[in-house]
């Protein structure tokens, strides 16, 4: 073997050998595991599992830009108005446990026509089953027609604790709230609800008793599907002011959400009020009309006008506002 075919074996024995070494330095990293967020479908659509746990979350809310106006007592033909804008986040959570299903809910809002324009704690609550328990909108809020006319319930929003029992056609309920931050000596207020859907129709009963002012109040609604539409006519009796109720001693209204097309809702109404804000013989009616379209999914424009009347004011105050909500 020459000298020449020696240094050329040597060269190729030195090129494998670095070639190995190199290849076995080369070590390729595993990849990290991953969680992806998972739709969770059991209490209904908009929910997802947060990563690592069984809680099923679901984030929601709306933005609602509005122009309101409305006569300011001088007449038809003198008016003021103007443009507001509000907006909602919902977070919503729940997961299955030994006591039943426990949810949470918390409502954040905010409008340009408040001073502070911030966006404040609206409601935020436990539900444990039928159990209920925090700041929240009481079932009087829901006391009235489908329409922007009526008025009996002052303040539906308390820190409250409620019990509801509810089957298909059948719910009643009980509840405490706390009426101002004043002790439990003083602000303690208590409601019920009961509700029965036979057939088409729905009847549901309110019932509320302010123990400091010592006055209470009682409202009845028969609710029915009726031809294209649904049919509302409710009536309140107050004993006195209170916490609840400071609108008036009476009233009865009826409503009528007619279903015009699939996207368009025309809501006609009208209300009756007797011993408005508690004064003997002042008597006041009004009537409006509501309009509701759903442009497109998640997108609703609506509008109204009503007018109102009572014996102690010298002309009628007409109001209304033009709305466009966007939700999802």
């Amino acid at each position: 073997m020459n000298i020449k075919s020696l240094l050329l074996g040597s060269a190729a024995a030195l090129a494998v050998v670095s070639g190995a070494q190199a290849a076995d330095a080369i070590v390729a990293a595993e990849p990290e595991p991953m969680e992806y967020v998972r739709v969770c479908d059991a209490f209904g659509t908009g929910y997802f599992y947060i990563p690592g746990t069984e809680t099923c979350l679901k984030i929601s809310g709306e933005v609602r830009f509005q122009y309101s106006w409305n006569s300011e007592g001088d007449g038809a033909d003198d008016f003021g108005g103007n443009f507001s804008t509000r907006g909602r986040v919902v977070f919503e959570a729940k997961n299955d446990s030994e006591v039943g299903t426990i949810g949470s809910y918390i409502r954040l809002s905010g409008d340009s026509s408040e001073e502070d324009q911030d966006m404040d704690l609206d409601q935020a609550y436990i539900t444990v089953g039928g159990f209920k328990a925090g700041y929240f909108l009481t079932w009087l809020d829901d006391v009235g027609t489908a329409s922007e006319g009526d008025a009996f319930i002052t303040n539906a929003k308390f820190d409250s604790i409620s019990y509801l029992y509810a089957s298909d056609a059948f719910s009643v309920g009980l509840g405490l709230d706390e009426l101002a931050d004043d002790g439990f000596e003083d602000d303690l207020g208590v409601q019920g609800f009961a509700s029965a859907s036979l057939g088409a129709a729905t009847v549901s009963l309110w019932g509320a008793y302010d123990f400091d002012a010592e006055e209470g109040l009682v409202v009845g609604e028969v609710s029915a599907d009726l031809g294209p539409g649904t049919f509302e006519l409710y009536a309140g009796y107050a004993s006195g002011i209170s916490t609840y109720a400071q609108v008036a001693e009476w009233t009865v209204g009826a409503a009528y959400g007619f279903k015009a097309t699939e996207k368009l809702t025309i809501t006609p109404s009208v209300n009756y009020w007797s011993d408005v804000a508690f004064i003997d013989d002042n008597e006041a009616w009004g009537a409006g009309i509501l309009a509701e379209y759903q442009i497109a999914s998640g997108l609703t424009a609506s509008a109204t006008v009503d007018y109102f009347d009572q014996d102690v004011a010298d002309d009628g105050v007409w109001s209304g506002f033009v709305r466009l909500t966007r939700s999802f």
